[in-house]
């Protein structure tokens, strides 16, 4: 049995240096060995051993070929919220939409805030053999934002940044220290920006539809009051700020600022903050329930020319499966949250279409920015590097349908869209493990 794939006639696509080329890509023993035209016709490749006889071949013509995508915001739940998603669930549904890395968020019970919770976590990610899994832990113990958690002993366990994501570091003398103290190992902390106390009791963004609707609201300045301050103690540290879910047009503008004055800052946005605003809940529609809530029109179109001109770096899911019997609920009382992991590349490639962002930096968005930020080694498609690899048909036409979604959760704020675009091979360290093509297809 050969150890050998050759994926030929697809178009690469290279984030790092934006371009986009037609060739072949050898994979040997779990990493690209050679990347160049007809490489089926080589004797050897890359100096390396002839081509095996009974070489796998993947016929990519017609296909975008790319790293597998990177997702530096996801909930995999596990341990503690099984009835939610596991890590199992949780990498299939990540494959399936041609995610081959996930960051988790530390908000499991218990908290990811030890080292034996990141064991735990990359442990399931091993017998799952599916995306990669890089857990993120706790700033505080529990999520309490009152001590440090075991920050350096987790990161010799495996973690690759550190954020108290579903709540705010509230105490900024405890912010200013997790700043310090990730520097030594050049991890960032990501912010859940959020002022509790102005959020108070909201439900949604507070404007004229809140008020329609009769739903308390919480006021775009909730985010940004907290990255202010947040950018504030970044320069004062040196260490770096990732600020998660940007979603108000004040925020963007300050770390446009706080970039172009030198602080260490990064930001990233979700699909549903760059598609949708505040109508979607109309109806009182509880999949369009999320924190940060979606906001005005003003705000998104905010997100979107951030995005365009590099203020945002990175589009990430914020993956947040819930049970349907905590959405089929009244408003008030619905989770916050929404899937989004096989939805983010049609999402992505939306944005190209819509002229918003070249084909390549959209890719970067979503495979080496992601990668660079929490200093992991994969988003890249280069000689040596894993195997990591997405085959996207970018005009497959689909619908969403959530009982066809491969997480154990179905809460998408895209139901019944229209996609296009969509992972039909997902490949991890060499090894197929995602494979949507017809037969015809995976025949030929």
């Amino acid at each position: 049995m050969s150890d050998d794939l050759l994926i030929s006639g697809g178009t690469l696509v290279d984030p790092v240096a934006r371009k986009l080329a037609r060739a072949d890509v050898l994979v040997r023993d779990g990493r690209i060995a050679a990347i160049g035209a007809e490489l089926a016709q080589q004797a050897t490749a890359g100096g390396a051993r002839p081509l095996a006889s009974g070489i796998e071949r993947i016929d990519a013509t017609g296909l975008l070929v790319t790293p597998g995508l990177v997702d530096i915001h996801v909930h995999l739940r596990e341990p503690g919220y099984e009835y939610k998603e596991t890590i199992a669930t949780g990498v299939r549904a990540a494959v399936a939409g041609g995610v081959t890395s996930v960051a988790c968020m530390a908000n499991t019970r218990p908290v990811n805030d030890c080292p034996a919770v990141t064991r735990f976590i990359l442990e399931r990610a091993e017998a799952a053999a599916l995306a990669k899994v890089f857990p993120i832990g706790a700033v505080s113990v529990g999520l309490a934002g009152e001590h440090l958690a075991e920050i350096g002993a987790m990161r010799e366990a495996g973690i690759v940044a550190v954020s108290d994501d579903g709540k705010p570091v509230w105490d900024a003398e405890l912010m200013r220290r997790a700043l310090e103290y990730t520097r030594l190992f050049r991890m960032p902390v990501i912010a859940h920006a959020e002022d509790r106390a102005l959020a108070g009791s909201g439900v949604m963004h507070e404007g004229a539809v809140s008020l329609r609707l009769g739903l308390r609201g919480i006021p775009a300045s909730a985010e940004d009051v907290m990255v202010a301050r947040d950018i504030a103690l970044a320069g004062l540290t040196g260490g770096h700020l990732h600020i998660a879910h940007i979603s108000t047009a004040g925020s963007i503008s300050m770390v446009r600022a706080a970039r172009a004055a030198g602080v260490h800052i990064t930001a990233e946005a979700s699909p549903h903050h760059l598609f949708l605003t505040d109508a979607a809940v109309a109806g009182y529609n509880t999949c369009a329930k999320m924190n940060p809530p979606l906001r005005s029109e003003e705000d998104r179109q905010a997100v979107r020319a951030g995005l365009a001109d590099g203020t945002i770096d990175v589009i990430a899911t914020d993956h947040a499966p819930h049970h349907r019997d905590e959405k089929d609920v009244e408003f008030d009382l619905a989770a916050n949250g929404v899937v989004g992991l096989e939805t983010l590349l049609p999402l992505t490639l939306a944005l190209v279409r819509e002229g918003l962002v070249d084909l390549p930096s959209a890719i970067a968005k979503v495979t080496s920015e992601p990668a660079r930020i929490l200093g992991i080694p994969t988003g890249k498609l280069e000689v040596g590097g894993a195997a990591d690899l997405a085959l996207i048909d970018e005009g497959l036409e689909w619908q969403v349908v959530p009982a066809e979604l491969h997480s154990k959760s179905k809460n998408t704020a895209f139901a019944d869209w229209k996609m296009r675009g969509r992972a039909v091979v997902t490949i991890v360290d060499g090894r197929v493990v995602h494979d949507a093509r017809t037969p015809e297809a995976r025949a030929a």
